[in-house]
């Protein structure tokens, strides 16, 4: 099926982005983390999702201790008021928000106490880890956050050097319930050729679950774009992504 997809897809290119209308992972509400620094940014950007074909978007900002100590409540309001502002254009474009949490312990703590989080879907829960060493709390994130009915999902693991280093560990993690969400980005070479490959390399295996832009900037928003040219977001587009279903 999935080859059989793929041929459809070469030969009718412009048919591939009316799948993907969903995108779960950006930084679109200003002044709350490393994302864009105005709602005039926002608007640009969002407009520019649409014309791509996007009629929704699930913006994640940063919750991370010591750097975005950020609220649900602060990341709701910023939330109002950016779809006050879509809704003055005109654009019919639905919006939404959950957080991309650092995993340490203050997330562990957040789950052990069942505090609120911000969530997308069904009970999705948007992380993302050191790029360098593989977090000491992974396995008991991962037993904790199913325990309280909750669905784990990494965000761009093809940028973690402790997954390049260990090629077994993906499949292992997928195996326990984990699931992956690859930056668009990654297929541009945005990162690094070393980025690119690893990206690549997941679509091939049938390994990614969620694709998302991660967008933080209008030149974020670029080299999206310049991905959604290429063949491998073609072979990620005919995978039974999750984005579907949102």
């Amino acid at each position: 099926m999935f080859d059989k997809l793929i041929k459809i897809f070469s030969s009718q290119p412009g048919e591939i982005q009316k799948l993907l209308k969903t995108d779960i992972h950006s930084h679109l509400i200003p002044g709350i983390d490393d994302g864009v620094e105005s709602y005039e940014e926002s608007l640009e950007i969002i407009e520019r999702f649409y014309e791509l074909g996007f009629r929704k978007i699930i913006t994640t900002p940063h919750i991370m201790q010591d750097f975005y100590n950020n609220e649900p409540e602060v990341i709701l309001a910023g939330l109002d008021e950016l779809r006050k502002r879509v809704a003055e254009t005109g654009l019919e474009m639905e919006l939404g928000a959950a957080a991309e949490y650092y995993l340490d312990e203050t997330l562990l703590n957040k789950l052990e106490n069942s505090d609120d989080l911000l969530l997308f879907g069904k009970n999705y829960l948007l992380f993302e880890t050191s790029f360098i060493n593989k977090p000491l709390y992974l396995d008991d994130f991962l037993f904790l956050a199913q325990s309280k009915g909750l669905t784990p999902v990494m965000a761009h693991p093809e940028r973690y050097a402790f997954v390049h280093n260990d090629p077994e560990l993906v499949e292992s993690l997928i195996n326990r319930g984990l699931l992956l969400q690859l930056n668009l980005n990654s297929l541009a070479g945005y990162y690094s050729k070393e980025v690119q490959k690893m990206a690549r390399r997941l679509i091939d295996r049938k390994q990614i679950h969620f694709l998302g832009s991660d967008c933080h900037s209008m030149k974020h928003f670029d080299a999206m774009a310049e991905a959604m040219r290429t063949h491998h977001f073609q072979r990620a587009c005919a995978l039974p992504l999750l984005n579907y279903s949102l």
